[in-house]
């Protein structure tokens, strides 16, 4: 950058703080852009193949988690993740990036869901992904994200070969998810699909609760007993009135 003038190095220098870009990058977008900083912006985030990351870091970082004898990062380096990250494995944060990196199973990565999850967050250090943590998690509050990452979870969380979700899986997948949106039922739910249902949450009951919790409110005064729920939401609200929890208005 030494060859540059100082107005161009400026240029270069604020273009780097601002979108985060390597100097390569910034000199790029401001050359394709003939040196104006509004084009060179333009041209940076209209071109999905400029990334702030790099290619050679994120294998590096790959390489780091993956599994000696196999090209796999697996429950090992999962947690080896975790801790250099400084986040428990049941962080909700820690849902957010596998969905990101579009995961088929929890607590596993090929190299391909690594990096390509890695790049779409653009970040290519433990560092970087570090500080993103914040922005990531508060992702969760976000409605269509939250509905995208509560549908994602169902596969991710579910046994391999398996079409239904274990019951104890389903159960600790919802208290963390519904922690994040507070749903005031989420206890009794817990306690209901236990005592009533006792086996594994078909990919149905999982979308509909979802619907259930998002449209009805906690004191079912909007439920309709003609509505089309499916059978085990029906048979919760049974529940939620035999024990008084609630009371439905006729």
């Amino acid at each position: 950058m030494h060859k540059l003038g100082r107005g161009s190095r400026d240029k270069v220098q604020q273009f780097m703080a601002i979108t985060g870009a390597s100097e390569k990058v910034a000199l790029q977008a401001l050359k394709a852009s003939d040196w104006h900083l509004e084009g060179a912006f333009d041209y940076f985030y209209s071109q999905p193949q400029i990334s702030v990351t790099n290619s050679r870091q994120l294998e590096d970082l790959y390489n780091r988690y993956k599994e000696r004898d196999a090209d796999m990062i697996m429950v090992e380096g999962t947690s080896q993740l975790c801790n250099d990250l400084l986040v428990d494995p049941q962080d909700v944060v820690m849902l957010v990036i596998s969905w990101h990196m579009k995961a088929a199973t929890m607590c596993e990565f090929t190299r391909q869901e690594f990096i390509d999850g890695l790049q779409s967050i653009g970040v290519d250090s433990i560092e970087k992904l570090r500080e993103k943590l914040p922005s990531l998690r508060a992702e969760i509050k976000d409605d269509q994200k939250f509905r995208e990452i509560y549908n994602f979870a169902f596969a991710w969380a579910r046994e391999k070969g398996q079409k239904s979700l274990a019951l104890e899986t389903a159960i600790g997948m919802w208290r963390l998810l519904f922690a994040e949106r507070h749903w005031p039922l989420i206890d009794d739910w817990c306690q209901f699909v236990q005592v009533r249902h006792s086996k594994a949450i078909s990919r149905d009951t999982w979308s509909q609760l979802l619907e259930f919790v998002k449209t009805i409110d906690p004191q079912l005064s909007n439920y309709d007993e003609e509505g089309a729920w499916p059978y085990l939401i029906d048979e919760f609200v049974e529940y939620l009135t035999e024990n008084g929890c609630v009371q439905l208005k006729k």
